[in-house]
């Protein structure tokens, strides 16, 4: 398999992973029951909108930010692996299935949150999208191709909500949740895998990345 594959594929199911649209479709289902069609889809559409616009964020400028603050790309890598390795803990361990009994505060507007954020766009996503989208080890058009397919992982999540009822019908909540806890086990298995290329151990990188 060529490089480019490779790294779609990790990015995809890093990208996938954090963002758990099945996790996703089973909160989606319960906060918007009360809702006629017309809304369910208006809400599905603005809360990936609004989550898209938080991670491209955060891929745009992430790092600038951190560089300004003298942070180094290497320590957020290893930070960036420890947090994705306990998000992906709690999807294992069924800590994620919380998340479907969140309401919104008054007069708050359900597609910000619990929807887009911290949902969609929840910390561990935007954490991978500042990793993956690291200026020292990527190319701009490798950049460019984690963007795209951030964008892909959006759009595969906007329709997975549209049509969250008749998800949910067809695997349950409990395949739902098997799947979940699936998703976590491989994004523990990512996670490890930055961390131990961030730390160039073994075979994962050269020993003179821990000089930079």
């Amino acid at each position: 398999m060529s490089p480019l594959l490779i790294k779609i594929s990790k990015d995809f199911a890093t990208l996938w992973t954090t963002i758990d649209p099945i996790g996703n479709v089973a909160l989606f289902a319960g906060l918007t029951a009360a809702l006629t069609r017309k809304e369910r889809h208006l809400t599905a559409l603005r809360a990936v909108i609004y989550a898209t616009i938080i991670l491209v964020a955060a891929g745009t400028v992430g790092q600038v930010i951190l560089d300004a603050i003298g942070i180094h790309m290497h320590s957020l890598k290893v930070a960036g692996g420890i947090v994705l390795f306990l998000f992906g803990v709690q999807m294992l361990f069924g800590k994620m299935d919380s998340k479907t009994e969140r309401s919104p505060e008054e007069g708050r507007d359900l597609a910000v949150f619990p929807l887009a954020v911290p949902s969609i766009a929840g910390p561990g996503a935007m954490m991978a999208v500042i990793v993956l989208t690291d200026n020292d080890v990527y190319t701009v058009p490798e950049r460019l191709e984690t963007g795209v397919v951030l964008l892909v992982g959006l759009f595969l999540t906007y329709i997975l909500l549209l049509f969250s009822d008749a998800i949910l019908r067809v695997i349950g909540r409990q395949g739902a949740s098997v799947l979940v806890r699936v998703m976590g086990l491989i994004l523990c298995s990512l996670a490890v895998e930055i961390v131990l290329t961030a730390l160039a151990v073994g075979s994962w990188g050269p020993a003179k990345a821990l000089s930079h």
